[in-house]
């Protein structure tokens, strides 16, 4: 799956349920900063993603990586390492 269309399934969550304007979701966008995510907005989108894309976190393992994530191109980086 290409970051494309990662970026697309991300981008459809991001304004289907958070209601972000489309034209700010890019990869360089900042979560809590620029889309205006707080914590559980950001266990939310865990979770729909986990379901957009077909995987399942597992919280011992991917716990660090998950609270690092600041970007969208973060959380690119994190489904295509998932999903391989």
């Amino acid at each position: 799956m290409s970051d494309e269309q990662i970026l697309k399934g991300i981008t459809r969550i991001l304004v289907d349920e958070f209601e972000i304007e489309e034209d700010i979701i890019n990869p360089e966008a900042t979560l809590y900063d620029e889309l205006e995510l707080d914590s559980l907005d950001g266990v939310d989108l865990i979770v729909m993603l986990e379901n957009e894309f077909n995987f399942k976190v597992d919280r011992k393992q991917d716990e660090g990586t998950i609270r690092q994530m600041r970007t969208i191109q973060h959380i690119i980086e994190f489904i295509k390492q998932k999903i391989a």
